[in-house]
């Protein structure tokens, strides 16, 4: 069964432990464009494709493959320094 392209994004999100709202912001769009990518009610432009892939660590044509593919990113929480007075 061939896997949709909103359905390899969603799942290199989750991988990357990504937040659709961190993904849009790094890409310059919306959140509902980021949930509508991951529906397949709409496709990302195809010049941010790129971005894309570069932003999971794979390539462009990982993104059409019709295989599995993993995220060579992990998102890392920020630790956040408290002054201790």
């Amino acid at each position: 069964m061939e896997k949709t392209i909103g359905k390899k994004l969603y799942e290199l999100r989750k991988q990357s432990g990504f937040t659709q709202d961190y993904i849009a912001e790094k890409l310059g769009v919306s959140a509902q464009a980021v949930s509508k990518w991951e529906n397949d009610i709409a496709c990302p432009d195809i010049m941010t494709l790129p971005n894309i892939a570069e932003l999971y660590g794979i390539t462009v044509d990982e993104l059409f493959k019709n295989e599995e593919v993993q995220s060579n990113v992990k998102y890392e929480k920020e630790e956040k320094a408290f002054c201790k007075l």
